[in-house]
This record gives C-alpha cells, structure tokens and sequence, in this order.
C-alpha cells in the first residue's frame, strides 16, 4: 500500500469514528429506563426475502440484547429451516410441538410450545420441517393471514417484545408474520445484489398494511455485514440512505467470524463473547430501537 493510499484509508477510518458508517454523527443511545411491569408486547417481523443476510443472527442477538435490557423476550423461529432453533441449542429434528401445530391445530396451546432457553427472559417458540406444510394447508383456512395473529395474542401480556424470525420468502408464512406484527425490522446485506430485493419487499409490506394490518410500520433498516474497508459497502450504505432515509439505522452490523463461532456455540454472541464488537453493536441496536419506539 502506498502512503497516500494508507493516508487516504486512516482519514476514511477517522471520518467513520466520528460519523459513523451512515455518516451521520454518532449518537450515544441512552440506557433504557427499568419497566415497572411485563407486556403487552411489541411484535417485531424481521423480514427479506433473500437469505444471508443475517435474519436469524439479528434476531438471536437483538433479542439477547433487549433481555440484558431487562425485556422478557419471545422469539418466534417462522422458518422451516429452524436455523433460529438451532442457534438457541434447540435441535428442530425431536420437537414435539412446534409453530407449525400452534398454527394448524386449534387444540394445541401455544404456551405448550414455547420452551426456555438458556438465556435469561429470553423464551422460544420454535419450528421444524413440519412448518413447510403450513404454507400449503394454510390456503384452505378461514383468514388465513391472520392465524400466527390470533395465536400470539394468548401470550402478548406475558413478553415486552416478540421478534419473529421469517423464512426468505414473501409467501403466506411471512404475509402471516406481517400481519401479526407492529413493526418490520429489514436486515440488508451490504452488497447491491441484496438492494434489487428491496422494492419488492416494501411494496408487499405496503399491501399488507392497505389490506390486513394497517398499524404496521417499517421500524428500521439494518445494515449487516459491512466491512468497512471496501468501497462497495459504503456505497451501499449510501444507496440506503437515499432510498430509506432516517430509516435506516445508525447502528450497522460489521463482518465477523465470531458470529460463526457464537452460532456454532448456541449461544447469542452477548454471551459467547460480549466484549466483541458485534456484541456491542447488538446492545446498541437495542438502545436504537427502544429509543425509537420500535420497543419497550
């Protein structure tokens, strides 16, 4: 590297300390005041229909974040894959209650379904292959957008927030999440591959909100991944900020191993390793989406 290049890449690296990835300046996020009792919660779809791009990691370790926070947190594993069971130490292959009967079953109690974790005020209400037969089923059903709703609200005064972790699609399942949902989190990758998704997702959130669920709102874009050395992911930043504005957040997710590793430990990465910078930047993300109302 030459020493203009080097010169150029430690003014970039200072404007970012001071500004920060979205070149706004950095805010310190105050310490959210204790809650003086529980509920009702605030349901929270993390949502895009392109996969990698850090739904499950985002809503493992916001959701870690937010119970450090004093929240008891609900999260809701909608994906047939069942990464985000998985990543909570669940195994999804010897469930015998999942979502997936919560949904399709009248008789089943959701309560049933929801098991503890090994986090604190952090409970999980997971999911299995089984779930990839409820998109099918679910056709024949009566208000069939509305069934994950009318499910969750038998536990909603038992959680300050429910975050539900979609599959990448755009299908029943996530049109369900929507519907039952406050607020969308959109977690983007920053690649401009990941940006060509975009237009597609908000004008399906836009539907639902004209159709079945008008108090839903996008609370925030998340980037994730960025890396802070490479032009492309600023750029994209940038391509952010024109489309979404002050939607986006302040906080933005770098690249790191250690989200691998904490995946690999069942463990949030508040716990796995929570002097690291991603674990920083998720106890961040919280204080942002409490002090914007997206939680309690």
């Amino acid at each position: 590297m030459s020493s203009e290049q080097g010169a150029t890449t430690t003014l970039r690296q200072a404007d970012e300390d001071v500004l920060g990835p979205t070149g706004r300046p950095l805010t310190e996020f105050p310490e959210p005041p204790a809650l003086a009792s529980h509920g009702p919660a605030r349901i929270v779809a993390m949502v895009n229909q392109k996969g990698g791009v850090g739904k499950t990691t985002s809503t493992i370790n916001l959701g870690a974040a937010l119970a450090e926070l004093g929240r008891k947190v609900l999260l809701v594993d909608f994906d047939p894959q069942g990464a985000l069971s998985a990543g909570l130490g669940t195994n999804p292959h010897e469930l015998d209650l999942t979502v997936y009967n919560v949904l399709m079953d009248r008789k089943t109690d959701i309560r049933e379904a929801i098991q503890p974790t090994e986090v604190e005020n952090i409970d999980l209400l997971p999911a299995n292959i089984d779930l990839s037969a409820a998109e099918v089923q679910l056709v024949n059903e009566v208000a069939r957008e509305q069934v994950l709703a009318h499910a969750l609200r038998k536990v909603e005064d038992d959680y300050d927030i429910i975050l539900i972790d979609c599959q990448p699609s755009l299908g029943l399942l996530t049109v369900n999440a929507l519907t039952a949902a406050h607020g969308v989190i959109i977690p983007l990758i920053c690649e401009f591959f990941a940006l060509r998704a975009v237009a597609l997702l908000v004008e399906t959130i836009e539907k639902v909100q004209d159709r079945l669920n008008p108090r839903l709102q996008i609370d925030g874009v998340l980037a994730t991944m960025y890396d802070p050395r490479t032009l492309h992911s600023r750029e994209v930043i940038g391509r952010l900020l024109e489309a979404f504005g002050d939607k986006v957040f302040e906080t933005v997710i770098k690249r790191t191993i250690k989200f691998a590793d904490a995946t690999v430990a069942a463990e949030p990465i508040t716990s796995y390793a929570g002097n690291h910078a991603g674990a920083t930047a998720y106890r961040q993300l919280a204080k942002e989406l409490i002090s914007r109302g997206g939680a309690p």
